[in-house]
């Protein structure tokens, strides 16, 4: 196995359970375990060695939650200023058209940037199968992962409940439940991987309450349990899902989760802005971890997560950009100044610090996926995942004071390195195993032809200037 040697950091920011840290310190990986952190390693005959002089270690970043074939819907003007329900409907007329290579080169942006921001692992949930498609789209995503170097955590979603049944999908994108099933079982088999050191873990996700069946959520849940796979679904995300619940089914969001068996040390939720007392409660004392999706939710209007609630109530906490559809970026290191400032104004500003952020993306991402025992934190037997920032760069002067919170509160939401794993997949602000601008015209054309196509199909003419509230703006 080869060896990595990163010597003379400015800093190595370990976010452990003491959040220690090793200023001028070093680490020696071998193959992608951290084998020794500290001060006077004699690792200089590594097969790679990293002088970090200048340059401050941190932990990678995780996110819990993520809809990458969204990369291709980002920034469209007529849904924008609309809340979640609405910018659905709109964009189901264009995701009807996504083709396997869109998800692949979607994938492969999204990805990209969540690595130039720090990112090292990634969930996904990816739900959206449209008639006369081939179902293998997952697999576009994987081989993308795969190409980059993240590690990834793909969840296979799923929407059954069309309009004709009631739900708020359009027939053409949602599919018959046992061939959700089927192909369920087809991707945990072919593709998870349950090791310490994995860099694929496969879950089970049907979309949301308003999307799918009671039956689905139940059969979904014994699948996932039947193979020791995690569960992910959306949950309390808008006012809109309650009182939908409530009048389609009678209860709310979270009393359909505990009656379909999706409650427990293996589930996790996307967003669950709108849990009441009770439900905070029982989320704590029954192990369910929820993702929380700052720049999404502030966009949409959805509300603001309790988020010192939970803490207190002793859910596990984790972090995500949610699709890039709903935030028009993968970044995380931007996503946690946001997190930072929105708690400021929501809760005070002594109740979450930058340092708190970062032990949510890190640490609490970790245990959200079940997977605390090889990431989340900078620590011998874990894995080598980290990303540097370059301390001299011109953006940083002047706010060398706090190590842990430099990239949070100062700068640009970029780093000039990233490892994963032990291999560099980012190096001087560049991705390394791709030619970014390549790909990056491949996906543009891409975007334009989906929606092209979209727009020819559709009846409402989307490319109409719509003004809102002009009289306030003259």
């Amino acid at each position: 196995m080869k060896t990595l040697f990163i010597k003379n950091a400015k800093n190595i920011i370990t976010m452990d359970e003491n959040r220690t840290e090793y200023p001028g310190g070093s680490m020696y990986v071998v193959g992608q375990e951290i084998k020794a952190i500290g001060y006077d390693l004699p690792c200089e005959s590594a097969d790679i060695v990293i002088d970090a002089r200048g340059k401050i270690v941190y932990p990678g970043l995780i996110n819990t939650h993520h809809h990458l074939y969204q990369t291709f819907t980002r920034n469209i003007p007529w849904v924008q200023n609309v809340e979640l329900f609405d910018w659905l409907i709109a964009l189901y007329d264009i995701w009807r058209h996504l083709r396997p290579e869109d998800v692949y080169l979607s994938a492969v942006v999204g990805l990209g940037e969540l690595l130039k921001s720090g990112c090292t692992t990634s969930a996904d949930h990816f739900y959206v199968f449209p008639n006369g498609v081939s179902g293998e789209l997952i697999d576009e995503e994987i081989r993308a992962a795969r190409e980059i170097g993240i590690r990834f955590y793909p969840t296979r979603g799923s929407m059954s409940l069309g309009r004709s049944k009631g739900g708020l999908p359009p027939d053409e994108i949602v599919q018959p439940e046992d061939v959700i099933l089927r192909d369920t079982m087809r991707i945990i088999e072919t593709y998870h991987d349950p090791s310490k050191y994995s860099m694929l873990r496969v879950g089970v996700a049907p979309c949301s309450p308003f999307s799918v069946s009671k039956d689905l959520l139940r059969e979904s849940a014994d699948l996932a349990r039947s193979y020791g796979v995690r569960m992910h679904t959306h949950l309390a995300e808008t006012i809109d899902e309650e009182d939908f619940c409530r009048e389609k089914l009678g209860m709310r969001p979270f009393e359909l989760m505990e009656e379909t068996g999706w409650v427990g040390e293996d589930v996790w939720y996307a967003h669950g802005i709108w849990f009441d007392d009770k439900e905070i409660a029982k989320l704590g004392a029954c192990g369910c971890g929820v993702a929380h999706c700052p720049s999404s939710n502030m966009k949409m209007a959805s509300g603001t997560m309790r988020i010192m609630d939970m803490l207190q109530a002793g859910v596990k906490v984790g972090f995500g950009v949610d699709g890039s559809a709903s935030n028009d970026s993968s970044n995380l290191l931007l996503d946690l100044k946001i997190m930072n400032l929105l708690h400021n104004l929501q809760h005070g500003t002594t109740a979450l610090s930058a340092e708190d952020c970062l032990s949510i993306a890190t640490r609490g991402s970790a245990k959200v996926l079940g997977w605390e025992d090889a990431i989340g934190s900078l620590e011998v037997g874990k894995a080598a995942d980290m990303f540097m920032i370059d301390t001299n760069r011109l953006e940083f002067a002047g706010a060398l004071f706090n190590d842990t919170a430099l990239p949070i509160l100062a700068g640009t939401p970029t780093v000039d390195m990233t490892i994963v794993g032990g291999q560099i997949v980012v190096d001087k602000g560049r991705l390394v195993n791709i030619d970014e601008e390549s790909f990056a015209m491949r996906a543009q054309k891409a975007a334009e032809r989906m929606l092209e196509t979209a727009l020819e199909h559709t009846k409402v003419n989307y490319k109409k200037p719509r003004i809102r509230n002009s009289a306030i703006l003259t």
